[in-house]
């Protein structure tokens, strides 16, 4: 039987710049969940894994980098529960595996490797088509888990949550997470999602895609990138040793981190109220950590 940690816990920050802000800040600790499939990761497949298994598909199909927490979570859920597991994988075969991706060998997971190009393609019907017609039998789900069974299970986020809040906050690469808590929202609150890639505001299209008619009850801030994806500067790896000294939470530089730091440079700069009650999601993704230090050649903790 598979042990979970749900409904995961609630934190309470107590901190001297919310006392002197006058707020009161959580963090939903969905990182708690699963050493491996923590956060959005379990919440987004949990209803692909039910429709797999009462289908009767043989196997899950799906996307992602190196170092993805979709993926490893997808080849660990799979493996637990009888069903095959391929990944299409971003980048190439012949340069060394990472931690992740030895991991999802381990766990019984066929990896393709494709090249970026190719990539590029993963949402297009042909390329989907030409891949259903290579594994007929496989369940295909996007990159990030990123379908309406994805952003249903993120709904339980905001479900679970029994502080009265008025702004929930999480950190965004496709949006899907996003989608399903605003689902949950009561009139009063409002959601805020930080976007982790750089550019314009793609997450809002998304979100409005899944859930229609829910503008009004979502914001999302898209200066936190870092200079992208999976990019970093000293500053955040800075703030997130910092707040993991001062509450014993460990983030990950490539999500929560951006997240996390983004809440406190707006706590700073006034963006919230005296009063305000404030929950940041922890979206788990800690077994990348050990990629993106060998990978830039740094230590986080």
């Amino acid at each position: 039987m598979l042990m979970l940690n749900i409904p995961s816990p609630i934190q309470v920050l107590e901190l001297p710049l919310l006392k002197e802000k006058g707020l009161n800040l959580y963090v939903k600790r969905d990182d708690l969940i699963h050493d491996l499939i923590s956060g959005n990761k379990w919440r987004k497949m949990k209803y692909n894994i039910d429709k797999a298994k009462h289908k009767n598909y043989d196997g899950i199909l799906t996307f992602g980098g190196a170092h993805s927490n979709h993926i490893i979570a997808t080849a660990f859920l799979c493996k637990h529960n009888q069903l095959k597991s391929i990944g299409i994988i971003r980048g190439d075969a012949h340069v060394e595996k990472s931690n992740t991706l030895n991991k999802c060998e381990e766990l019984d997971m066929e990896l393709s490797f494709v090249s970026r190009g190719d990539y590029k393609e993963k949402d297009s019907a042909q390329y989907i088509e030409k891949l259903q017609l290579a594994y007929p039998n496989y369940l295909i789900l996007p990159e990030g888990g990123a379908n309406e069974a994805g952003v249903k299970g993120c709904e339980d986020i905001v479900a679970e949550i029994d502080v009265d809040f008025d702004f929930v906050t999480v950190d965004c690469g496709t949006g899907a997470t996003l989608a399903g808590m605003v689902r949950e929202l009561k009139p009063h609150q409002k959601a805020i999602g930080v976007q982790v890639l750089k550019g314009r505001d793609f997450i809002s299209e998304e979100v409005l895609k899944f859930s229609p008619n829910t503008a009004e009850k979502f914001e999302v801030w898209t200066e936190y990138h870092f200079g992208g994806y999976a990019k970093y500067k000293d500053e955040l790896l800075d703030f997130m040793r910092w707040f993991c000294k001062e509450t014993g939470i460990k983030l990950d530089p490539i999500y929560t981190g951006k997240q996390f730091f983004a809440v406190f440079d707006q706590i700073d700069k006034g963006y919230f109220p005296r009063g305000t009650n404030i929950v940041l999601t922890h979206t788990g993704g800690l077994q990348g950590i050990e990629g993106f230090e060998k990978r830039y050649g740094v230590r986080i903790y």
